[in-house]
């Protein structure tokens, strides 16, 4: 059985993550990026990394572009997490969409973020064909999230 795809940030990636998340947990998104936050899945503490949020047919969803990382892992276990910009912190639950259910939401969140993520999907970009952006489904993980009010 072949490992999950999963492409590891560089020490500068990293960082420049690091000083994403910073920016959005105080009030500085960029480009409409916030701070996941998500109960880690052994250790029990809060994760935090930056991502996307991205709204399709007014739904939202979280992609994970690097792969089956440490956040997918950890929101599998947990079902939820936070998103937080600045002082406004919204709750919420996660579903995993089956790939058989992803071919919109990667076209369209391509679309929005190929500028950020086109180097982790493999030369799969918004205008591909469909066939091609189902085959790279598998190695990106999709959440649908629901807000708890």
């Amino acid at each position: 059985m072949s490992q999950p795809y999963y492409l590891k940030g560089s020490p500068f990636a990293v960082r420049l993550n690091s000083a994403i998340g910073w920016l959005a947990r105080h009030g500085v998104s960029m480009l409409g990026t916030a701070e996941l936050s998500v109960r880690g899945r052994r250790s029990g503490t809060l994760q935090r990394v930056p991502v996307n949020p991205h709204t399709y047919e007014g739904k939202q969803y979280l992609v994970s572009a690097r792969g089956h990382s440490q956040w997918v892992r950890n929101m599998r276990a947990a079902g939820g997490g936070e998103l937080q910009v600045g002082r406004k912190v919204r709750a919420f639950t996660a579903t995993e969409l089956p790939d058989s259910e992803k071919l919109a939401v990667l076209r369209t969140y391509l679309e929005c973020w190929g500028w950020e993520v086109d180097q982790y999907f493999q030369g799969v970009t918004a205008k591909s064909g469909d066939a091609e952006i189902i085959a790279a489904a598998p190695d990106h993980p999709v959440f649908l999230i629901r807000t708890e009010s």
